[in-house]
């Protein structure tokens, strides 16, 4: 190894300078670090006292044997089941008179989303007032020419005229009242005289709004979207598997992912269903997936996934995430070379590493297993002088 210096950070120094009023300059000799050189002049060494291991409080250990997962590598995305979001749209057209929400306002089934105003609505229900009233007339008579027809008083004819005026009446009349029900008019309302000019559009799921696409004033067509709602309850993951790994999924396999824009931090969820099918262009499979239900509220519909389906384990020589130090693109563990009465000997070894799991992280390169390594203490390496440990 070249001439380098490292120095090693330790944040119980801070700790040891601010909460017990001291600082390294003040602690006796004895109980100072030596930086640079070991007990034989090596500067691969690093010395570290007793005192400073235990104010840092960190902790030797050995390689040890530790499962790790076997995943298959998938992206997504954060969804929710279809009956779970709602276009809302108007059966008719109109001018849209009022609209109090704004997006992520929550609402619950049945309250109202907007008003809407159009003149077509008053002579759709003067039409049913008219229609109603006719009936009434027209079911009379056709209850008359029947009695009349089985008394052979009346002719065929006129029954079955009476009969298709009173018919096409009935049908128009429930046809008029079924129209006005899907605007939230109430048909007996009409009956009584009471004409309105506005109606209202309820929600018809419990949820927030997530996009309102409409100002007072706008002009909507049945066509038109106004606005869209998403109850988040049931949110899960629809993950992209190629043909080549679908047979390896299996339901409740444990599901490890993160949203790669937001953080780094992994959450979990397990397998529900395995698509049955094949995208004859991509080869691609859909599989759905549960997000743990303490986790669910942390995420939204449309979010970027990363995941990682465990379809089963192996054992790999390990140690704590912690023992594993990243330096400019490498990563090292400090072999603990030498223990006595006053204090420790470190040297750092570079490893090749694999995956971490379950706070652990597996270790591929061959480093002595009969030896200690520092497992835990909060440090970082830091090169003085060349660009690379060698």
């Amino acid at each position: 190894m070249n001439a380098i210096k490292y120095i090693f950070l330790f944040s119980a120094f801070a700790f040891l300078g601010c909460g017990n009023d001291k600082n390294e300059s003040s602690l006796p000799a004895s109980s100072r670090s030596e930086f640079g050189t070991g007990a034989e002049g090596r500067s691969d060494v690093i010395n570290l006292t007793k005192a400073q291991f235990e104010s840092a409080k960190m902790e030797i250990g050995s390689l040890t044997e530790k499962p790790f997962a076997e995943t298959v590598h998938s992206t997504g995305t954060i969804d929710v089941p279809p009956q779970n979001m709602a276009v809302i749209s108007a059966f008719s057209g109109g001018y849209i008179k009022n609209t109090p929400l704004l997006v992520g306002d929550k609402v619950k089934k049945g309250d109202r989303l907007v008003t809407i105003e159009n003149p077509d609505f008053i002579s759709m229900q003067q039409n049913y007032l008219e229609t109603a009233e006719q009936l009434t007339y027209l079911k009379s008579e056709y209850e008359r020419q029947k009695t009349m027809l089985e008394e052979n008083i009346s002719s065929q004819k006129s029954f079955l005229k009476a009969e298709s005026e009173y018919k096409t009446a009935l049908g128009r009349s429930n046809s008029l009242k079924k129209s006005l029900q899907m605007l939230n008019i109430n048909p007996a309302s009409v009956l009584d005289g009471n004409i309105v000019s506005q109606v209202n559009i309820y929600s018809p799921i419990d949820g927030n709004v997530t996009n309102v696409l409409v100002n007072i004033g706008t002009y909507v067509s049945p066509a038109d979207k106004i606005m869209e709602i998403m109850n988040t309850d049931h949110i899960h993951l629809e993950l992209k598997i190629f043909e080549k790994d679908l047979m390896q999924i299996k339901k409740d396999q444990e599901i490890l992912f993160k949203v790669p824009e937001a953080s780094q931090e992994l959450f979990k969820g397990e397998v529900h269903l395995v698509g049955t099918t094949i995208d004859s262009k991509s080869r691609i499979a859909m599989i759905h997936g549960h997000i743990d239900e303490e986790d669910e509220n942390k995420f939204t519909a449309g979010m970027f996934v990363e995941a990682d389906i465990v379809t089963g384990t192996s054992t790999s020589l390990a140690l704590p995430e912690d023992a594993v130090v990243e330096l400019e693109g490498k990563n090292y563990v400090l072999l603990v070379e030498n223990e006595n009465v006053d204090g420790y000997e470190l040297r750092p070894i570079e490893v090749e590493i694999a995956d971490n799991y379950n706070g652990f992280t597996e270790i591929k390169s061959e480093i002595p297993l009969d030896k200690k390594y520092l497992t835990k203490g909060g440090f970082v390496l830091l090169q003085a002088e060349e660009g690379s440990l060698e």
